[in-house]
């Protein structure tokens, strides 16, 4: 259905009045909660806001877990992840039509979703990465407006509603997030921290907003009118609501000391443009009216907001198409299919020293080896739903292999625990029986990395290394011992990364037995099978790193330091370990007749990618701008536009991709954004235009220089 048929806010908040017009003061300040109140006079039920879709319905029993969100990025597909929010709409809706039908209205059984969180994620320390798509904010915004389209449909009445989390400069440390103040300057908070937001707002028509836990240049989020007021509302015109993180209003007095008090803190959030309180300080609303510190006005217009939303959702229509889908429609094979295929397309293969695909009829046994070999919550991440069948490592290998090879099992050690199994044996009691497997197999594969226990948010993550946070990019515990004693056993070694983030191995990454590394995020219910079917040749791997695997944290900036100088692919001088945009596949293709034409402020790209190796695979390929100019440009080139292919062997494809003005513009010192070039560098290729990415690939990206003015053509 078209879009322009769906209900428009200025109708939604007609209604919307209309219901709200009806309520007393105490009614309206009740509905500002997240857990909203029945008001039985109006017949209207309790409702509660808080949901979360990030990767598949959480929390709400048996749903489709799809692969986490950084692994979903991977996928460079933003045609595929709007294809998985659309199915997670249809699983909402399933569950909600039930859900209601049985007055069970309690949290995480509604259809407000906090869902995206298009942060930056701009530090490899940061525990809740694995929840973004990355540290570029083009790739994000993409991935952004693809998944809340896909999230709130088009027909009349909204599927769901969208919120996109958290606004704004959040990413970190954990543990201080609750009065942490991000200094930022205002280049680096136009340039890099608010596109992915500004794209929600003005291309995805987002219908909510969470403000941050912490302060932004000393204002705590969710009572700042630059952030809410001047930029959300003025500048961008957005039209939904605004809802805090949990208990964010309850910091501004007690941990950022901004205010004296909650009545203060909530006249000044209503005011900046807060219109839902995740938390419990709602009523101090009616201390804040008494002190005039807000009006009802004020109140009232929050409360509409809300409803504008309900409204939008069809909750008091009687023609909304999703009240017909059915229960059966949760959980399908179809989806769960659609789950195993994105964790196919995210993989990263980052080393093959040609042992890769495995041909299972030239080995006897393999060893599946390693502390998340083994694991169900290395498949999920966090926030995630209850899957009816998963198939860890180990299942998914056995699946595919049946008895045609043995498969040897040791997990080898604890995942960051000293001890495995026995709390009386030493440190490295399970390492031994892992050698022994290794010893009696042909291949050895090593599933090693993290999990949402250690690697995630404050008050989830159970690690005592930073609430949540990473100290280091190293593998904890015992891991790396394991892989030593496991090289030394002298049979090839694939090692399997299962994180969220960027990991090294310490120099191990070029020892001559390590024949294969691939990342594997966290891989969704169905990650054992697609891990296996990739593994034994079934399908290529094709993902790409939506994030920069660092050598080592030495060189970085502070964790608290907001500054992008020196981070990311876009900032960073040193040399990557594995480099943003990077991924190898089971073949080889070669590029050719890159043409770019330029009318006015927009250009043309076009170039030909054909599949040269002996294998069928997806490619992903990739466009870099570099402003060769302006002094504001960033210092490397950026990516400005990528495209997911599938070439046959001997397959050749023609490829356009069309970059706007904005692709050309720059950010000055006071974030303003405009064309401050005529010269340019256009890089095509299936990585970087870097040194190192060239290196690992192989393959030399094909480059022109661009003159807004004229066109280039370079063969």
């Amino acid at each position: 259905m078209d879009m322009t048929q769906q209900l428009t806010h200025e109708e939604a908040r007609r209604q919307a009045k209309v219901i709200v017009d009806q309520m007393t003061i105490d009614e309206k300040i009740g509905q500002i909660k997240y857990e909203a109140p029945a008001i039985d006079r109006l017949n209207i039920p309790e409702y509660n806001y808080w949901n979360e879709a990030l990767h598949g319905v959480a929390r709400a029993g048996v749903a489709t877990v799809f692969p986490q969100a950084i692994g979903l990025a991977a996928t460079f597909d933003d045609h595929l992840i709007n294809e998985i929010a659309d199915v997670i709409g249809t699983e909402v809706r399933a569950k909600y039509n039930e859900f209601t039908k049985h007055e069970d209205r309690d949290i995480y059984k509604g259809l407000t979703f906090w869902s995206p969180n298009v942060n930056i994620f701009r530090d490899p320390r940061w525990g809740r990465g694995h929840e973004t798509y990355g540290e570029d904010p083009f790739l994000t915004s993409k991935f952004g407006v693809a998944f809340i389209k896909g999230l709130q449909g088009q027909a009349k009445y909204l599927k769901l509603a969208a919120t996109a989390k958290h606004f704004a400069v959040h990413s970190g440390p954990e543990g201080l997030r609750h009065g942490f103040d991000a200094v930022v300057s205002d280049k680096d908070l136009y340039e890099t921290y608010l596109p992915a937001f500004k794209a929600a707002v003005e291309e995805a028509d987002v219908e909510s907003i969470m403000t941050a836990y912490n302060a932004v240049d000393g204002v705590p989020a969710s009572v700042s009118e630059m952030l809410l007021k001047d930029i959300l509302h003025d500048k961008w015109s957005f039209e939904g609501h605004v809802v805090s993180d949990y208990m964010a209003p309850e910091d501004v007095h007690e941990n950022h000391k901004y205010t004296k008090d909650a009545a203060e803190t909530m006249g000044l959030a209503i005011k900046a443009g807060l219109n839902l309180v995740a938390g419990h300080i709602e009523q101090s609303l009616h201390e804040a009216l008494d002190r005039d510190l807000v009006t009802e006005e004020e109140i009232t217009n929050a409360v509409i907001s809300l409803y504008a939303t309900r409204v939008r959702l069809g909750m008091f229509a009687n023609d909304n198409e999703y009240d017909a889908i059915p229960y059966e429609a949760n959980d399908t094979k179809a989806h769960n299919n659609l789950s195993e295929l994105a964790a196919e397309k995210s993989f990263v293969l980052l080393k093959n020293d040609g042992v890769l695909p495995l041909r299972k009829e030239t080995m006897e046994a393999i060893a599946v080896v390693g502390p998340n070999a083994h694991s169900e919550i290395a498949l999920l991440g966090n926030y995630f739903g209850t899957p009816s069948r998963s198939y860890t490592i180990l299942e998914g290998i056995q699946e595919r292999l049946g008895d045609d090879v043995r498969v040897h099992y040791s997990n080898g050690s604890g995942l960051f625990q000293d001890h495995a199994a026995e709390p009386l044996a030493k440190a490295d009691e399970r390492e031994s029986e892992a050698v022994i497997a290794a010893e009696h197999s042909d291949v050895i594969v090593v599933v090693l990395g993290l999990d949402s226990t250690i690697e995630g948010e404050e008050g989830d993550a159970g690690n005592s290394q930073g609430a949540g946070d990473k100290p280091n990019l190293s593998l904890p515990g015992r891991q790396r011992q394991l892989l030593e004693r496991l090289l030394a056993v002298g049979k090839p070694v694939v090692v399997l990364l299962a994180s969220g983030s960027s990991l090294q191995l310490d120099g191990l990454e070029n020892h001559p037995n390590l024949r294969a590394i691939m990342q594997i995020w966290y891989p969704g219910a169905r990650g054992g099978l697609a891990v296996a079917d990739v593994l034994f040749g079934a399908v290529s791997p094709s993902g790409k790193l939506p994030v920069t695997f660092y050598k080592n944290t030495d060189n970085l900036p502070a964790f608290e330091d907001y500054n992008m100088a020196g981070r990311t692919y876009r900032y960073m001088t040193d040399e990557a370990l594995y480099p943003f945009g990077y991924g190898l596949t089971y073949s080889s293709v070669a590029l050719s007749d890159l043409q770019v034409k330029s009318y006015e402020d927009t250009a043309t790209v076009t170039a030909t990618i054909q599949n040269i190796g002996n294998f069928d695979t997806d490619e992903v390929v990739q466009v870099y701008v570099k402003d060769l100019e302006s002094e504001f440009a960033v210092p490397n080139a950026q990516l400005k536009g990528f495209k997911r292919v599938y070439l046959g062997k001997g397959a050749k494809q023609t490829i356009t991709f069309d970059l706007r003005p904005q692709d050309f513009e720059v950010f000055d010192a006071q974030g303003r954004n405009f064309i401050d070039s005529d010269r340019f560098e256009i890089s095509v290729g299936v990585s970087q235009p870097d040194a190192r990415s060239i290196a690992l690939t192989g393959v030399q990206p094909l480059q022109t220089e661009l003159s807004l003015a004229g066109s280039q053509t370079t063969h």
